[in-house]
């Protein structure tokens, strides 16, 4: 949640400079982990892969969502661009506070992190930009921290129509319209039909037919990830979830997840 009056007073007043060794400093948020970098000054926003840039060079990942893009996603330019100014505005010529949790950078060193504002009052960046409709929850496969609290936030922007949720290009998708898609990030609902285990890979199918209806596969070495939470994709059979991910084709359309806090269960 954003950081508002009550919270203001449960919480430290100030971050202390870039952490080096010794106590990490409390996270504004109690899911984001420790303090991994305060009073950062962000020097400029890049587009293209939706990282903040310090004046040190160092860049960060915001962590658990996904910005719209026009051409990745197939939808209207004007949606990328408003995500892109609310972040600028959020973020250039400010300080900012990250938090992290291992594995703290990822392949290109970027520093992945939950990222807050020093302005009072301090805000959430990532949540700031669902609840306007400008990103979309996009959990790693490896990370799950604060999951609930950015699936609270996509839902507020969601009910409230609010940014890319107002076009039909990031409309919540049916398992069984899902053609015209394949390489694009998309959320779909819908009853899952069967889930079973074959050689190790977990398989939602939501039709009767596994060779063209779509399916959702967890794959062997990613099974750890839902024994760890003491899920049984097995489970998921009857229930209805809302699954994100990339789209591919494989029978039929197909979304690999790695992780069960990427996929919701609904009433």
């Amino acid at each position: 949640m954003e950081w508002g009056t009550g919270m203001r007073r449960a919480l430290p007043i100030a971050m202390m400079g870039l952490l080096a060794g010794g106590v990490a400093s409390a996270s504004p948020a109690d899911c984001a982990g420790p303090v991994e970098i305060a009073n950062a000054p962000i020097v400029r926003v890049e587009p293209t892969n939706d990282v903040l840039v310090l004046r040190d060079g160092r860049a960060i990942h915001l962590e658990g969502i996904r910005l719209p893009h026009a051409a990745q996603d197939r939808a209207p330019r004007f949606l990328s661009d408003q995500a892109y100014d609310a972040l600028d505005g959020m973020a250039r010529g400010h300080t900012l506070t990250i938090a992290a949790v291992p594995p703290k950078e990822d392949r290109y060193d970027r520093v992945r992190g939950q990222v807050f504002s020093d302005d009072r009052p301090r805000t959430w960046l990532q949540r700031a930009l669902l609840k306007a409709g400008l990103a979309r929850v996009d959990i790693a496969p490896d990370r799950s921290e604060c999951a609930a609290a950015l699936y609270a936030a996509e839902a507020e922007g969601r009910a409230a129509r609010a940014g890319l949720w107002s076009s039909s290009a990031y409309a919540i998708r049916a398992p069984d319209g899902l053609a015209r898609d394949i390489g694009t990030f998309q959320i779909v609902q819908g009853a899952v039909v069967t889930a079973e285990v074959k050689d190790g890979r977990a398989y939602l199918d939501f039709g009767a037919d596994w060779r063209s209806d779509f399916t959702v596969t967890i794959a062997p070495e990613d099974m750890a990830n839902f024994r760890h939470d003491g899920v049984d994709p097995r489970d998921y059979a009857g229930k209805v979830v809302r699954v994100r991910g990339i789209v591919q084709q494989f029978h039929g359309p197909e979304i690999e997840i790695a992780n069960p806090q990427q996929i919701e269960v609904l009433p």
